[in-house]
């Protein structure tokens, strides 16, 4: 595939980065000559030195000819710009990052689209409802949700007290059975692992458990984590997704949030409703005692940098606070805030990279999520008629090594993913799957031709149906390429 980036910044690199390692034709559009010339030194892009809102620098970077054109610069104006100005020269569909929710309005986002901008991006407000989502399901380190919450995803930290400690996963199904939960991956260190039968788990794993909602609190009580009722939140900066994160909590909670610029906190003040804004340094010891932190539930760092955010939260632990929230941009920190019980942990860059990357996929994925714990993904198919994931059992169908299955949605029924389960043409299918297993996943998706098939297609021209062998002498045929 073809893609062009406009925007070298934070989001924008890790996209190139990630994309040019799948192997995709990347061009990247930046004004900043060294930082374009040192990312080509890195990885295998090609860039163009310019403004994204530039019809000369389009052109130069052939965005006519682009299969997607995702515009990442800080500003949106330039974003907005850009996406219809590439759009109106060729691009099939742009991505444009905003910073607004306004522009996420239905009827606003309408409007856009019908002036050439396909699908907009607000990390930071995706962001948000990641902090928000994750306060729901407190003793897990990340929460992810299919099919408006019928399965959830829980990352699960074992300590010496879990119960299936010491078990091998066919130990577990004998135990507790196979049919309301399934662990789909562990990390390991810093390896992640796809568990088959003989798999044991060990102290220190983190488990990734795809179970139904109502079996949740069992999940909790086999992997010896406590629930408790969330009231008293304190948030750490004012950022963009401090102040979003505060608006969807200060319906639900008693909301602090923590500000060293003073003029941005007389702002606060007037902006949110019910969250008492302090101004302050987040990481001060007296100013947390005064705030009652012993008496505070969850603790979230937003500030703009990873080491404060980090060690705010290691402050609070310390000080008593069950669950902490830290914002880590540097990917390099990940593990090490893992290691050390950070409790959730959020990344902007993975968090669009998610929602970009789906635009990559010749498959109908519903929904992706980079697992910030992992080197893994987690994704929704739909199964395509004659698909090699529906002509055998799970147990059969030799599905790759690095990738499992985690659930089924079949209509209203939801399906716990076992050997015996055989998938159906329409099926939406949760995968998890390490990052060089995706492409050998998608092909058990797609649909592939063959002499057997007896699928018929419908020819416009006369009404008349022909079989694929003979739509392969349609398609040879110069005079019937407007048929296609």
């Amino acid at each position: 595939m073809n893609i062009v980036i406009a925007g070298a910044g934070a989001v924008g690199t890790h996209l190139a980065k990630m994309l040019s390692r799948q192997e995709h034709n990347i061009m990247l559009i930046d004004t900043n000559q060294d930082k374009l010339e040192d990312l080509e030194s890195q990885i295998d892009i090609l860039s163009i030195v310019g403004s994204c809102t530039s019809i000369g620098a389009l052109k130069d970077a052939e965005v006519g000819k682009c299969d997607l054109y995702i515009a990442v610069n800080p500003q949106e104006d330039q974003n907005i710009n850009s996406a219809i100005l590439a759009k109106k020269l060729g691009a099939k569909r742009t991505i444009a990052r905003v910073n607004n929710s306004e522009y996420l309005e239905i009827e606003n986002a309408e409007y856009l689209r019908s002036i050439g901008i396909d699908s907009l991006i607000y990390p930071e407000r995706l962001a948000a409802e990641e902090i928000v989502a994750s306060l729901k399901q407190i003793g897990s380190r990340q929460m992810h949700e299919f099919s408006d919450g019928r399965l959830q995803l829980l990352g699960i930290k074992l300590w010496d007290n879990a119960l299936i400690l010491n078990h091998t996963l066919i130990k577990m199904a004998e135990i507790y059975g196979a049919d309301q939960f399934r662990i789909v991956a562990i990390k390991r260190h810093n390896h992640t692992i796809i568990p088959r039968g003989n798999d044991e788990l060990k102290y220190g794993d983190l488990v990734f458990i795809v179970t139904r909602p109502s079996f949740i609190p069992n999940v909790f009580a086999l992997c010896g984590k406590e629930q408790f009722e969330i009231k008293n939140i304190v948030i750490v900066g004012a950022s963009r997704i401090g102040i979003k994160t505060a608006s969807l909590l200060e319906k639900n909670y008693h909301v602090k949030i923590i500000e060293k610029d003073r003029e941005k906190c007389i702002q606060l003040a007037d902006k949110l409703k019910s969250t008492l804004v302090i101004n302050g340094d987040g990481r001060d010891l007296t100013l947390l005692r005064e705030e009652g932190i012993k008496n505070v539930d969850a603790f979230i760092s937003l500030t703009g940098s990873s080491e404060t955010n980090i060690l705010s939260c290691l402050l609070a632990k310390k000080m008593g606070v069950k669950k902490s929230v830290a914002e880590v941009e540097n990917i390099d920190y990940i593990d090490l805030a893992e290691n050390i019980g950070i409790g959730t942990l959020i990344n902007t860059k993975l968090i669009a990279a998610s929602h970009i990357y789906r635009y990559t996929m010749n498959v109908d994925v519903r929904h992706l999520k980079f697992l910030t714990f992992s080197e893994a993904e987690v994704f929704e198919l739909k199964a395509q008629p004659g698909s090699k994931i529906t002509k055998y059992s799970l147990q059969d169908v030799h599905f790759p090594d690095d990738a499992t299955v985690g659930g089924v949605f079949r209509g209203d029924e939801t399906i716990i993913a076992k050997g015996d389960v055989q998938i159906q043409a329409g099926d939406t299918v949760v995968i998890f799957a390490l990052q060089n297993a995706v492409k050998k996943v998608i092909k058990y998706f797609q649909y592939i031709f063959s002499e057997d098939d007896k699928l018929s297609f419908y020819r416009q021209s006369d009404g008349k149906a022909v079989t694929d062998r003979e739509c392969l002498l349609i398609v040879m045929c110069p005079d019937c390429f407007n048929l296609w």
